[in-house]
């Protein structure tokens, strides 16, 4: 599973770098796109999609922010006209489920975005004594993980109302030796594929659901617990755990 990261790319650097249209630098100002060590669940999060502007021209690629975990259109409003999200939070969504699973495959027909994130967090261990690794890059760039995204508005909105954007990233068996940490993990998408997985003309492609993109680049480090808490929020988070010291023995 993915249910914390780190990511700390500017959006508007995103863009430029990807040649993707920014969009998220217009959006509401409380939304913060500052570096963020210990990404939570319901973060408001940058994203990669494809849309056209026109329904006749070339979709072209726009960095959105969207919230971290996916709301299926019939998601039921609640006093004060926001969503009712007392239900799961579909954070993630299982590669082998994208097609079938009723609050995801509308938006695998169309609504397909890539999350980029510097690394991602698991924890090994027995309950209570887990240590907590950090996946990430090793050349330091950040990696993009498959997702879908999904619009939602209240039923008595009007038409021109701007809606909430939600994502949910894939998950998929994890490989090699992140699975001595997990058994899954996101599904990353290298950038030769990139256009393949957002194109919202085309049919969703099940090679890309079922491969591991950019796996050859992750590497894998313990880091402290300090990122057990999503109060913490600093760099310290992803360096190496320090070595802990030896227990003396009694004679």
């Amino acid at each position: 599973m993915c249910g914390r990261f780190a990511v700390t790319t500017d959006p508007a650097l995103l863009a430029e770098k990807i040649k993707a249209i920014d969009e998220a630098t217009a959006a509401p100002a409380d939304n913060s796109t500052g570096p963020n060590y210990n990404v939570a669940p319901t973060t408001t999060i940058a994203t990669v999609v494809k849309r056209h502007s026109e329904p006749d021209d070339e979709s072209t690629r726009r960095v959105r922010l969207m919230r971290w975990g996916l709301l299926p259109p019939w998601t039921k409003a609640v006093d004060g006209g926001g969503p009712d999200t007392k239900g799961p939070l579909l954070i993630n969504a299982r590669s082998d489920k994208v097609t079938s699973s009723p609050a995801f495959r509308s938006s695998a027909k169309s609504k397909r975005c890539l999350v980029p994130m510097d690394g991602w967090y698991e924890w090994k261990g027995q309950k209570g004594a887990k240590t907590p690794f950090y996946m990430h890059a090793g050349d330091g760039e950040p990696l993009f993980m498959a997702g879908l995204w999904s619009t939602w508005r209240p039923k008595d909105a009007p038409k021109d109302a701007p809606p909430l954007l939600s994502c949910t990233i894939i998950t998929t068996d994890a490989a090699g030796p992140l699975a001595d940490i997990h058994d899954r993990m996101p599904l990353t998408v290298s950038d030769a594929d990139w256009d393949r997985w957002l194109d919202p003309d085309a049919p969703i492609d099940e090679g890309l659901l079922r491969g591991h993109g950019d796996l050859d680049r992750i590497e894998i480090r313990e880091v402290s617990r300090l990122v057990n808490s999503i109060r913490n929020n600093g760099p310290e988070l992803i360096e190496p755990a320090e070595p802990q010291p030896e227990q003396a023995t009694l004679l």
